[in-house]
């Protein structure tokens, strides 16, 4: 939500200079302002013991002028009164309007499992299984109920795997989120007490003081003092003052004071949650990954059909094979070749990955988010409390001063004037910065103080010290304010000295506090001082967070370039990016409204925004415009907010970052919300979301080689041999294939030290190498059995007796291969997953496990299945041990193909894809908007391997959704009104049972 008209200021940091006179001053003059045209409050103009407010009564000022509705009609409409609700009619109103927190869609678990089985590699596996069971009962031979069964059990145990794995993260997710449920004071049965917010119901009395979040939508029914800060709703910089009658929305936090209010609006029903509700909502894009796994299943699906096509022509047309040995055939390429597993396997990485981060305090909503992180290039990050501390502090170092006094003594005396209890920021920095805090009281006795007022704009004490007994005065506070007051030492080279250093420390972000001091004649406190005298200037900043500048060091080590995004001021901006070695390329907001000054080193914004460090007064919407650029330029994005008004650049990043302290509308527009301050959070993360990246690319290549691998292989087997394998047999293969490779999602894998990304052309290249070569292997090892007695003159093994087999579909010759390329396609994977030689990674100990399990099934079914529903038969010991030497041999050479795939190949296309990266940036730099028109049928195709089945939310979604909403701040007490005026019809048409 932006206001246009009203310019405020920038949204989501407190800044220092909030407190700084010029904005006080503004703040007083807008305040004179609003209140010289103030309407008087008005009585609604119906019969109030009616309440029978129909929708379009609500805007018809003859009956209620809902903009100055008096708080006495509110508690009418609403059934209350000040002494809050009992119990029983609090937990009716729960059931009546719903909880006060943003309700989040839950996913139907039994859709949920199903979407598993929803996506083109799923659908050739169910077609394989009805070809099964309806069309292979020809040749006068049964239905194939083997290979329906097995294929119905490999489709039940991959989306069993998955759904578990993706609701076990839900709901660790769920957990974590919960422990963050904001508190509430509210009065029930006419005493306080502290609940969860989202308790609360309309017409419950709340209470909050300074520091406190506004827990729902209330009109105030006390106000002492009240300023609240909106600026997560308007974009204000300044908290606005609050008085009796007026409405305070959720979210807002109390800068000031101390207020009680009654409820007007709950939930979804506040100003937050109808914003939330409209923004992010039109889901109907298709994520990143999800294009990944379509592009990797039509790779899979394409080389599955071409050689289907190939069988079908040359088994029924060349070979004349009878209906159902043609079937036979053609299912062992459908079962063998569809990677049925991958999109369960990258579910499972990516939930298991989603609660590994948890353990980083960073809570995944959108768990593809992970695998983009992983790729991200540019990290946007808020100032104030990411970045920083958000807590003030003075720079010791900077202090000056101009009496005899020391810096220390400068440091004692602004610490006796500051509070101790019940502080403010500014007495809290002064205060703390003595290190031992109970020395602002130590060694005097309080006779008067007088705190911080927006008139005076200065803090004054009046104490007895007890070593002399004599009276002395402090004061702290504005550096023209305390000059004014200042008598006795005030020239004009004093006066040039203290403007210098107060524009030094302004050129530098530093906001100067001056501290003068009087001894004061007689016993009274009243009475007049010696005058007095200016003694010191302290430097007050939001120092960066101890371990920023190491998390900084570390991003840039990833690849990853920080920029900087704040809404404090240009000079603020520069001297924090200065003190964490970030640079001090900062530009105003406005460049991206004007483009860079002509004649200046920048040709066009884009290389402006792609060269600078940093960007100080943004509001919202240049956030958007930020990340929008960057993306344009080929760039990864990720961006940090924390307001409502960050949602729509949080939702236009590739990752969006709700960082700690968020608003229930930035954590529901973010991808990633972290519980924890600061950037090293997001740093682990990035690393965390690496190796993430690193198993799914593993499995990526393992799965494409072995599609190549089976495909190819059975195929030419058919061709040259007249070679029938059993369909059951391949499905065995799959199975103890899944269960090994599920371990993948907890591998031992190293991050890398650049952005991820995926280059399928490498993932492809690296398959069709591999699965050639495993092919090889297998037609290698079946010409020797065919075509020689090798086997038998050297080992003496035999088939059943005899020398050779009885032939190409000899059952024990159908065990041979099915024992060989369970081994070697398994054992691809130690290849796949490192980047040296195989034995120089040391996998995960699941793995292994997993592994050697498998093959150990493998080879008892080898050595003892005798299927009488497949054409299989047992072998010998000594065929076991030929295999499993036979594969080693052949295992052996695969680091080296893998070595002259990335000096060669793969080295080929890293070079024309850094080229094109190049020419494409090039491109954008120069003015050229690059386009990337995609067509619809792509589009659909992309979105089948979505695991959300999002077809069916968007189906039942309502129209409206995904719309911008604009709202300026003089329209929130109309909106405030409505809210109160439609609560209290929803009571009247469900009146209270006690009600008199």
């Amino acid at each position: 939500m932006s206001n246009v008209e009203k310019e405020p200021g920038p949204q989501g940091e407190e800044s220092p200079i909030a407190q700084s006179p010029a904005p006080d001053e503004k703040k007083k003059r807008e305040y004179k302002d609003f209140t010289h045209d103030e309407e008087k409050p008005t009585h609604a103009n119906v019969d109030m013991s009616l309440i029978e407010l129909k929708a379009e009564d609500l805007y018809d000022k003859e009956k209620v002028d809902l903009e100055t509705i008096v708080i006495e009609d509110v508690f009418k409409l609403l059934q209350c009164d000040e002494n809050g609700l009992d119990t029983e009619e609090a937990q009716r109103r729960i059931e009546l309007f719903g909880p006060n927190k943003l309700e989040q869609e839950d996913q139907n678990p039994f859709l949920q499992f199903l979407s598993f089985m929803w996506n083109p590699l799923s659908w050739v596996m169910e077609g394989a299984a009805l070809v099964a069971i309806a069309l292979s009962n020809g040749s006068g031979q049964p239905p194939d109920w083997e290979d329906f069964i097995g294929i119905v059990l490999l489709l039940f145990i991959n989306s069993a795997i998955g759904f578990y794995e993706e609701r076990n993260a839900g709901n660790a997710v769920k957990a974590l989120m919960d422990s963050l449920a904001p508190k509430a004071k509210v009065k029930r049965n006419g005493t306080w007490s502290e609940i969860e917010s989202a308790g609360l119901v309309p017409g419950d009395m709340i209470s909050f003081k300074i520091g406190d979040i506004v827990p729902a939508d209330c009109r105030l029914t006390e106000a002492i003092n009240v300023s609240i800060d909106q600026a997560a709703l308007t974009g204000e910089s300044l908290p606005q003052s609050k008085k009796l009658g007026d409405q305070c929305f959720s979210g807002s936090t109390c800068k000031q004071g101390e207020a009680e209010g009654v409820v007007i609006s709950t939930g979804a029903n506040t100003f937050f949650g109808r914003a939330a509700s409209l923004v992010g909502q039109d889901d109907d894009t298709t994520g990143h990954l999800q294009k990944i796994l379509a592009q990797i299943g039509s790779f899979c699906l394409v080389s599955i059909g071409i050689f289907v096509i190939a069988e079908i022509l040359v088994l029924y047309a060349g070979f004349r094979y009878s209906y159902r040995r043609g079937l036979n055939n053609i299912l062992v390429l459908l079962i063998g070749g569809i990677p049925i597993a991958m999109p369960t396997v990258l579910s499972v990485t990516l939930a298991v990955g989603a609660q590994q981060l948890a353990k980083h305090k960073a809570i995944v909503t959108r768990i593809t988010a992970i695998e983009e992180l992983a790729g991200v290039t540019i990290l946007c990050s808020d100032k104030t409390g990411t970045l920083t501390t958000n807590k003030l502090t003075i720079d010791r170092a900077t202090i000056r001063t101009y009496g005899p006094f020391s810096a220390d003594d400068v440091m004692l005396l602004a610490a006796y004037a500051s509070r101790t209890e019940n502080q403010d920021a500014i007495d809290s920095a002064v205060v703390q910065a003595l290190g031992d805090v109970s020395r602002a009281r130590a060694g005097i006795k309080l006779l008067d103080f007088k705190p911080f007022n927006p008139v005076d704009k200065r803090t004054e004490i009046t104490y007895r010290e007890e070593s002399s007994g004599k009276l002395k005065r402090v004061t702290k506070g504005m550096t023209g304010i305390i000059i004014e007051l200042c008598t006795r030492n005030k020239t004009e080279e004093l006066e040039n000295t203290l403007e210098a250093d107060v524009e030094e420390f302004a050129t530098r972000g530093l906001r100067a506090l001056a501290v003068a001091y009087e001894e004061v004649d007689g016993d009274e406190h009243e009475n007049e001082g010696n005058g007095f005298e200016l003694i010191g200037l302290l430097a007050i900043f939001d120092p960066p967070r101890e371990d920023t500048k190491q998390t900084i060091d570390d991003a840039l080590a990833l690849g990853v370039k920080v920029k900087m995004v704040t809404g404090d001021q240009l000079a603020i901006a520069k001297e924090t990016g200065r003190r964490l070695g970030l640079g001090d390329h900062m530009y105003p907001a406005k460049v991206l409204k004007d483009g860079p000054a002509p004649g200046g080193k920048h040709l066009s914004l884009d290389e402006m925004i792609l060269d600078a460090d940093g960007f100080a007064g943004v509001f919202p919407e240049h956030k958007y415009e930020i990340v929008k650029r960057l993306q344009g330029l080929g760039h990864l994005c990720a961006m940090t907010g924390d307001g409502a008004n960050d949602a729509p650049a949080l939702s236009r990043a590739n990752v969006g970052i709700a960082v700690e302290g968020a608003t229930d509308a930035a954590r529901g527009a973010a991808d990633i919300v972290l519980t924890e301050p600061g950037l090293s959070t997001i740093v682990h993360a990035i690393r965390g979301s690496r190796i993430i990246f690193q198993r799914m690319r593993n499995y990526s290549i393992y799965a494409c080689a072995v599609t190549i691998r089976i495909v190819v292989c059975f195929a030419i087997l058919a061709f040259a041999f007249k070679f029938d394998f059993p369909p059951f047999m391949v499905l065995i293969i799959a199975l103890l294939n899944d269960g090994t490779i599920m371990t993948l999602s907890v591998d031992r894998v190293l991050p890398s030290s650049t952005p991820d990304s995926w280059d399928l052309a490498e993932i492809f290249a690296y398959a069709v190498a591999y699965g050639i070569y495993l092919t090889a292997s297998t037609i290698a090892l079946v010409t020797i059995i065919l075509k020689t007695n090798f086997f038998y003159d050297k080992f003496g093994v035999t088939f059943n007796g005899n020398p050779s087999p009885a032939g190409s579909n000899d059952y024990q010759l159908h065990m041979i291969v099915y024992l060989q390329v369970a081994i070697i396609s398994q054992a691809l994977i130690f290849i796949t997953r490192s980047h040296g030689f195989f034995f120089m990674e040391r996998p995960s100990a699941a793995l292994m496990g997993a592994f050697c399990i498998a093959q150990l099934i493998s080879s008892i079914i080898a050595a003892y299945a005798n299927f009488g529903f497949t054409q299989i038969q047992a072998i010998s010991g000594g065929w076991i041990g030929i295999v499993w030497v036979w594969n080693i041999i052949w295992f052996a050479p695969l680091d080296w193909i893998k070595f002259a795939m990335k000096a060669t190949v793969i080295k080929t296309l890293r070079e024309r894809h850094a080229q094109a990266q190049a020419a494409q940036a090039e491109q954008a730099i120069s003015g050229v908007p690059i386009t990337r028109t995609q067509s619809r049928a792509a589009s659909i195709h992309e979105s089948l391997y979505s695991n959300r089945v999002s077809f069916i939310r968007r189906a039942a979604r309502k129209v409206g959704f995904g719309s911008k909403i604009s709202i300026k701040p003089e329209e929130l007490q109309r909106f405030g009104s409505i809210q109160a005026a439609r609560t209290g019809t929803t009571l009247a048409r469900n009146p209270s049972r006690t009600a008199a």
